[in-house]
């Protein structure tokens, strides 16, 4: 079954399991995100432990990732709205296995470097760019509408799972024989997710050749950007998003400097500390369509983005103790599972509301903007925990998250039950129009 046969029917969760090319793309995604929950530990660890990163640089590191975005990501959109998805996902999938690869050789040889581990960062950052907006566009031509919320529940429920074993094999691996072979983990990922899209058999609906357009590259990416910045939806989600990850990410640049040096914790009670708060992930996947159906989408969201940033404060409260580890990883948990639930009911929301020739586009402009904030992060991070030191850093950036969810009441969304679904009508040079 795809989506073009499926129409409106709504299946149940595990039945989607059954969809060949559904579960071909989980397998595969959900091992990818066993070797990128992997390398979220190893990576930190080996610039911290086998090459003595300061704060500041790890904020680099941190930030190298997500700069391919600033430069990359609102063509990315005008690319795969051109292209067919899969094959750009299995390159990128190759590209990403190589980069990873070269680390530990680079290590055996005694060559490695702060420098090579800010390259490894970019490459698999551009790859990223193109796989992720290209995954996020692709999953429509598999499911049917009725089906997004549940198949996205689906699938970050697997990376959500995954995010609780990953670290901890990554701590475990870190420990046992070094930092630098958990990388290697996900390289093989990379190469399992490879093969899985090769098997998948649906065929996209063919795209418009580049050559036989009537516009440009950069007036398909300005369409794009103007869909987003004229949608009262799209917008206040944008700017959500935005803040939301220029905190957190600073946040997430300062963690294991912290549970390190500050914490005083081993590697693999590190892994161990990212896997605990992980099952939060995994609750707020589950949760996240079952709060849905109760509340409403919008009202579920918004419960999600009000309430769970401020149980992040419990963080900085972490001590060598039980209960200020104790408190550490609930805060972390609440969190985590706040986000990956509104990151499912807000994904689906864009995927069915979009129509279907901007999705590329209006997915790139979104996270251009959503993912261009992230290295700033890192780097306000790296500077704040160098002039403040690492706790009152996280204390600092977590007060400030706490209220993020408030932006998201600034727009239309609080006067609904649910957020609108199905493609909105567009008008000949792709702006929205709104339906009586």
């Amino acid at each position: 079954m795809t989506a073009d046969t499926a129409g409106e029917r709504r299946t149940r969760p595990g039945s989607l399991l059954r969809h060949r090319d559904f579960r071909l793309l989980w397998i595969g995604e959900t091992t990818s995100g066993v070797g990128t929950a992997v390398t979220s530990v190893a990576l930190p660890l080996v610039a911290v432990t086998t090459l003595n990163a300061s704060a500041f640089t790890m904020g680099v590191l941190g930030a190298a990732a997500w700069v391919p975005w600033l430069f990359l990501g609102l063509p990315a959109g005008a690319w795969v709205d051109r292209l067919a998805c899969r094959p750009i996902m299995v390159a990128c999938d190759l590209v990403a296995m190589l980069a990873f690869v070269s680390v530990p050789v680079a290590a055996w040889l005694g060559a490695l470097s702060i420098a090579q581990l800010l390259a490894v960062a970019l490459v698999s950052g551009a790859a990223n760019v193109f796989f992720s907006t290209a995954y996020h566009t692709y999953l429509p031509s598999l499911l049917s509408t009725a089906d997004l919320v549940r198949g996205n529940a689906v699938l970050q429920g697997s990376e959500a799972a995954a995010n609780v074993a990953g670290p901890g094999v990554g701590g475990l691996l870190a420990q046992a024989f070094g930092a630098v072979t958990g990388l290697l983990a996900d390289a093989v990922s990379f190469a399992v997710s490879a093969a899985c899209l090769l098997s998948v058999r649906t065929r996209e609906p063919r795209q418009v050749a580049a050559g036989s357009r009537t516009t440009t590259l950069r007036q398909e990416v300005r369409e794009g950007l103007r869909f987003v910045a004229r949608d009262p939806y799209l917008r206040v989600f944008v700017c959500f998003g935005a803040v939301s990850n220029l905190v957190f990410n600073g946040v997430q640049a300062l963690l294991v400097v912290f549970l390190v040096r500050v914490v005083g914790l081993d590697a693999g009670s590190v892994g161990l500390v990212f896997a605990l708060a992980a099952v939060g992930g995994v609750a707020g996947a589950v949760m996240a369509g079952r709060l849905a159906d109760r509340l409403g989408t919008a009202r579920a969201m918004l419960l999600l983005v009000l309430g769970g940033p401020p149980f992040a404060l419990l963080i900085p409260l972490a001590t060598l103790g039980r209960l200020g580890l104790a408190a550490c990883v609930l805060g972390a948990m609440v969190m985590v599972g706040a986000s990956v639930g509104d990151n499912i009911i807000i994904g689906s929301f864009r995927q069915a509301y979009t129509p279907p020739e901007l999705l590329g586009r209006v997915t790139a402009s979104m996270r251009f903007v959503l993912f261009g904030t992230i290295p700033v992060g890192a780097l306000l991070g790296g500077a704040l925990g160098t002039l403040l030191g690492v706790r009152p850093a996280l204390w600092v950036l977590l007060a400030v998250g706490s209220g993020v969810g408030s932006i998201l009441l600034v727009g239309p969304i609080r006067r609904h039950r649910d957020l609108p679904t199905g493609p909105r009508q567009v008008d000949v040079v792709g702006f929205p129009v709104e339906l009586p």
